[in-house]
């Protein structure tokens, strides 16, 4: 069983290799007015859940960028783990497959979503997503 402060240096060791500084910053900003919630993001979130050994970064990445595509109502969310998903290594190939896969199960609203705020993230970036999402059988 880990101490709290052991889950806690976890946490913010996993939060950095993930995020850079931008996660940091979001459990900074809420200890004005929440800062159990950042506590248990870096706890919690990142030092129990996200540092497993069970799947990589970048796996973990993928998982969570389908499941904020799926819940379309978490556009922030998805942003940032979108930028997280190519600070761990995935491509924004990957990244719009990832995306468009949710098109079978959480429906085109959700999906067109995430396509755009995939498509703002990676101009952010200077990411090219040329060739991402083509349909392989027609080759376009």
């Amino acid at each position: 069983m880990s101490t709290e402060a052991e889950r806690r240096q976890r946490g913010l060791a996993t939060l950095s290799a993930m995020t850079g500084t931008a996660g940091e910053a979001v459990v900074a900003s809420l200890q004005d007015i929440a800062p159990d919630l950042g506590e248990w993001l870096v706890s919690f979130a990142y030092g129990d859940v996200v540092s497993r050994p069970g799947l990589d970064k970048r796996s973990r990445q993928f998982a969570t960028v389908a499941a904020l595509t799926a819940m379309g109502h978490a556009p922030v969310q998805l942003k940032s783990h979108i930028h997280y998903a190519l600070n761990v290594g995935c491509t924004a190939a990957e990244i719009v497959e990832v995306i468009l896969q949710m098109g079978v199960y959480a429906g085109f609203p959700c999906t067109l979503n995430a396509i755009a705020i995939a498509r703002e993230v990676f101009r952010e970036r200077g990411v090219s997503a040329v060739g991402a999402g083509t349909d392989r059988k027609t080759g376009g």
